[in-house]
């Protein structure tokens, strides 16, 4: 800022943020930029089965080419964190997001499946990096709202995988060369919010001195019953996503005969907006009671989900889908929210890695196994074995949280964490208040 005193012109350095409107106007950017970079994510769903037709790969590297996206996205999101509080959100962002319209411009030039594995592991990095970055940004911006932000965080997760998969669908269907006007069309969105984060100031002013290193996943045996139970749930429906995303498509066309990319996404797109307005409409209660409600809702839901999708009706599909998504957003939200509510401040780092490599590996893993035995097997066949598993296990996580819910009320003694307090999760510090008395 240049300024006029005593006929003297002098330069004072310009402030890192101005007041509310630029605060607000970059809060939702970050807001913005989460939900693009899952729509990214989303985008090949729906291209996967014309990829396999005119390159002639099976199921098992189609779901090589998904967990290869998922063990990307899990390094990023171990080593982002540091080098975040190191040198800043924005230069982590303006990176991500250069690798974000690289990757488009693989996806675009592709010939061969190797083109499509490159360009995958270069958004799954990205895309990790994004998540870390911008999230840590909105917490810069609004520090004593974290509840909010987890909430507003989620519901951009869900709604930009949505839009990503169900818009790549109708792009497919209507415009001319499916495989290449999608990545065109996000793209153009890309270079305006990248643009955008140029104009847009450091958020994170003060730079952690200390070495850049790895945080290790680990977890404190005090809070292992509660880890145990959060993570069951959120990897649970972290394998139904991971399902979803990459057989479900083929197999709803299987069972149906609808052999439209604008059904089969609609399914995805259906899954992601029942997740998103669940933890909008139910964000307030309980985190215990949504992640016990959500797994009890999820195990009744994906067993309910097989005789539907044998059934070859569309209509109980969409039906059963909107009631799994319900689960998958409490189950998830519910979880994560409880497991911030325990976490001693100085283990939060150990922590929240251990989560995240649950949660990848149970998306990655899974999903890679039923690709493989889809060669074998038939897809219908395949997608019961693993609904049943998932059932099992958010029947698991259910069971764990009353456990968990009967071990501190006979304690009586647990006190308000200050990782709920720091994210403001005003409800769970509520309940567990309520709980020691």
């Amino acid at each position: 800022m240049v300024i006029k005193h005593k006929g003297k012109t002098m330069t004072t350095p310009r402030p890192a943020l101005t007041p509310t409107t630029t605060r607000t106007g970059s809060y939702w950017l970050m807001a913005v930029l989460l939900g693009l970079a899952l729509a990214v994510s989303g985008i090949p769903s729906p291209l996967y089965a014309r990829y396999a037709a005119e390159w002639g790969f099976s199921s098992l590297m189609l779901t090589v080419v998904f967990a290869a996206y998922a063990i990307a996205a899990l390094i990023s999101l171990l080593i982002v964190g540091p080098i975040t509080d190191a040198i800043g959100r924005k230069p982590v962002l303006l990176t991500a997001a250069g690798l974000i319209l690289i990757g488009l411009v693989v996806f675009v030039t592709a010939q061969n499946v190797v083109a499509l594995l490159a360009a995958r592991i270069v958004h799954g990095a990205a895309i990790g990096a994004v998540v870390v970055a911008a999230g840590a940004a909105m917490l810069d911006l609004r520090p004593a709202d974290g509840a909010r932000t987890g909430r507003i965080t989620g519901v951009a997760f869900s709604i930009g995988m949505a839009v990503g998969i169900f818009g790549t669908a109708l792009a497919a269907e209507m415009l001319p060369a499916p495989l290449v006007t999608p990545f065109l069309m996000v793209g153009g969105v890309m270079v305006l919010v990248t643009i955008a984060l140029i104009l847009t100031a450091e958020t994170h002013t003060q730079r952690s001195r200390a070495r850049i290193r790895l945080s290790r996943p680990s977890v404190p045996g005090l809070i292992r019953t509660d880890f145990s139970f959060s993570v069951l749930g959120a990897a649970a429906s972290w394998v139904v996503l991971g399902l979803y995303l990459s057989l479900f498509p083929t197999l709803a066309a299987q069972e149906t005969g609808i052999h439209s990319l604008i059904f089969s996404a609609g399914v995805i797109a259906v899954l992601t907006i029942s997740s998103a307005l669940t933890q909008w409409l139910l964000g307030g209660l309980s985190a215990r009671l949504l992640a016990i409600s959500g797994d009890a809702l999820m195990a009744i839901s994906i067993l309910l989900s097989i005789p539907v999708i044998l059934s070859g009706s569309p209509t109980l599909i969409i039906l059963s889908v909107v009631l799994l998504g319900a689960g998958f957003g409490l189950a998830f939200s519910g979880s994560f929210r409880h497991l911030n509510s325990v976490i001693p401040a100085e283990a939060r780092g150990g922590v929240i890695s251990a989560f995240y490599l649950c949660c990848y590996l149970a998306m990655a893993v899974p999903a890679v196994l039923a690709g493989w035995a889809a060669t074998g097997f038939a897809l219908a066949t395949v997608f019961t074995v693993f609904a049943v598993v998932v059932a099992l296990l958010c029947a698991l996580a259910a069971l764990l949280g009353f456990r968990v819910h009967r071990a501190t009320t006979s304690a009586g003694s647990r006190a308000v964490s200050p990782a709920a307090i720091a994210a403001g999760d005003t409800i769970a510090a509520e309940h567990t208040v309520q709980e020691k008395v």
